[in-house]
């Protein structure tokens, strides 16, 4: 099969919205019910910074903004839940085998055939108790070739896909955060990746992405102040199995391999009406980020102060000022005797660690945001900011509507430094810790969403976390929205978005190339899927996604898919499986079209 170009490289972002979602499980309906387990989500891939929004008069598990806008924030120190938990939920674990056959068919722009076999095993778990609680998805997948039926490139082999998080309090206030990811992937040359389409994976261009995360939280109240800290520790890898070699040649390959990631803070506020008519916080904190490739390195240090300013009830001003230093830098390549970059047996520049590290970014100076909070009802609630960072103006925000228990409306503007790992690992941070994963129905592998099953059941995504594995560290910024909806048995989502990012690399490194570069993505999705009748169900899913490239060495490009699939019980737990895909990628360098179709037979245990 064609080896893609890096102009997929936001396939992913479309793919999250509850492709092949399977119906959500009888403990979805439960309620909360208990007030033990303090805030587990302080979730942000830069360290939050302090606000205390006014929210709803008595309403205990309101969140604060981080003041960044990149979807994180702590809860208000008064034993707020765990984000996106659901209620509590005895140990939920679902066993199963499968086993299929799949042929692949390329329409364009010649006509190849690929005939193949899979067996799977997998679990899916779930438990949420008084003091705890967490979900994961895990599948093993192995493929059967059939001699030289997958000529166009796809090869038989094993691969392992999963997401998985969790957490646990250890005393009142104090609670352990952890998760982690296995996802195989597309990757090209220039780091571009699709993720979960129904078509195989070339065997040249696989890719697998590990992401895993820990650290606690602290969420207390001392007097009137609520005190609240956190630590996350992250570490992230891409491995390419077929080592940079394509065709029995080494090829130069802008794909990222390792990350490892650290962020802490801590802040005190006090809420509007405790000691004040206004509310007062004051908080700091540390993110740093190092990449393996050319030894980059991201820096963030901040202290600041926020007030909030009531207004009418549910209705605040909000707005903080503070000090923040910035360093992004990195290292060269190592280079022959003729000044040439030297390239490993991976197909990656080779870093001279014994080189000056020298500064791809850096600012240092006030900060500020200001915006107001709303939130009328415990369904719904708006934040907006603007303010000055990164030397450049920041809009950032949030929305979030319960229209009722069967509709939810998630919206989210965001701005961050780092690499592929602090995006990584504050995705998977920012997901719900009771979930149903979304799985490909032709490949198995994980699609990047998830299904929530608490109070807001919606979809939530890696987003363009996995859009790209390029190694160069960057700037991004973007807005997403998803809505769902359950009409009687019928639940349907709609997902878009756009993603920026801009590249930096130091002046004098192999780097400095990447620098100024500009990627940007847009992308939708919409999903269908329901039970019909007692004994089967239905999933149709529709995907499109225009990507715009900084880089004049590849092509913009655009992606269509639709899939639909169809399981029926046949008797007790064993169930027969279809699915049909049609994906399509047009752009200047490749105009390809591949369809696949799947049948097989699934076992619950």
């Amino acid at each position: 099969m064609t080896r893609l170009p890096h102009s997929v490289s936001a396939l992913a972002t479309v793919l999250c919205a509850s492709a092949f979602l399977p119906a959500a499980p009888a403990f979805a309906q439960y309620q909360w019910s208990d007030d033990e387990v303090s805030s587990s989500s302080a979730s942000s891939s830069l360290p939050p910074a302090p606000s205390t929004p006014y929210g709803y008069p008595g309403d205990s598990s309101s969140q604060s903004s981080d003041g960044y806008g990149d979807g994180g924030g702590y809860g208000d120190g008064n034993g707020s839940r765990p984000s996106g938990a659901p209620v509590r939920q005895r140990l939920r674990i679902d066993p199963y085998i499968e086993a299929n056959q799949v042929v692949t068919q390329r329409i364009e722009p010649d006509s190849e055939t690929a005939v193949y076999g899979a067996v799977a095993a997998g679990v899916d778990a779930s438990v949420q108790g008084r003091r705890g609680g967490g979900s994961v998805s895990l599948r093993y997948d192995r493929v059967i070739s059939y001699g030289d039926d997958l000529s166009n490139g796809v090869s038989g082999g094993d691969s392992v896909s999963g997401i998985a998080r969790g957490y646990a309090a250890l005393t009142r206030g104090v609670t352990v955060e952890a998760g982690g990811l296995a996802a195989r992937t597309r990757v090209d040359s220039g780091g571009g990746t699709t993720l979960a389409s129904g078509q195989p994976i070339d065997a040249d261009s696989e890719a697998r992405v590990y992401s895993a995360y820990a650290g606690p939280n602290i969420s207390t109240q001392v007097g009137v102040a609520n005190v609240s800290a956190n630590y996350r520790f992250g570490y992230n890898r891409v491995e390419e199995p077929a080592v940079g070699v394509v065709d029995n040649a080494v090829t130069i390959s802008d794909v990222a391999q390792e990350s490892i990631v650290h962020s802490a803070s801590a802040r005190i506020g006090v809420d509007p009406g405790k000691v004040l008519p206004v509310g007062v916080a004051v908080g700091a904190g540390a993110f740093q980020e190092e990449v393996s490739n050319s030894d980059q390195r991201v820096r963030d240090f901040y202290g600041r102060g926020d007030i909030t300013v009531p207004i009418a009830p549910g209705f605040a001003v909000v707005g903080g000022v503070g000090y923040e230093k910035v360093e992004v830098s990195n290292r060269d390549v190592v280079r022959d005797g003729s000044g040439d970059p030297v390239v490993g047996a991976d197909g990656r520049y080779q870093t001279d660690t014994s080189g000056p590290r020298r500064i791809a970014f850096e600012t240092e100076g006030l900060i500020w945001d200001a915006g107001v909070v709303w939130k009328p009802s415990r369904r719904t609630q708006l934040e907006a900011h603007y303010g000055r960072r990164y030397d450049s103006d920041s809009y950032y925000g949030s929305f979030s509507w319960q229209a009722s228990s069967r509709t939810a409306v998630n919206a989210s503007v965001y701005k961050g430094i780092s690499g592929f790992g602090g995006v990584l690992t504050n995705s998977l941070a920012n997901l719900p810790v009771g979930f149903v994963a979304s799985r490909n129905a032709l490949t198995g592998d994980f699609s990047g969403c998830v299904t929530g099953t608490g109070t807001q059941g919606s979809a939530d995504c890696l987003g363009g976390a996995l859009s790209s594995v390029r190694s160069s560290v960057f700037k991004n910024q973007g807005v997403n929205l998803a809505y769902s909806t359950t009409e009687g048995r019928l639940t349907t989502g709609i997902a878009i978005g756009y993603d920026r990012r801009r590249y930096y690399g130091a002046p004098g490194t192999q780097l400095a190339a990447a620098d100024g570069q500009v990627d940007e993505s847009f992308y939708g999705n919409v999903s269908m899927g329901g039970p019909l009748g007692s004994l089967a169900a239905f999933n149709i899913n529709g995907y499109a996604s225009y990507l715009r490239q900084g880089s004049t060495a590849v092509e913009d490009a655009l992606l269509l898919g639709a899939s639909a699939a169809y399981s029926r019980t046949l008797f007790g737990k064993l169930s027969a499986r279809a699915a049909v895909s049609v994906d399509a990628i047009e752009s200047d360098a490749v105009d390809e079209t591949n369809a696949s179709a799947l049948v097989g037979l699934r076992y619950d245990f």
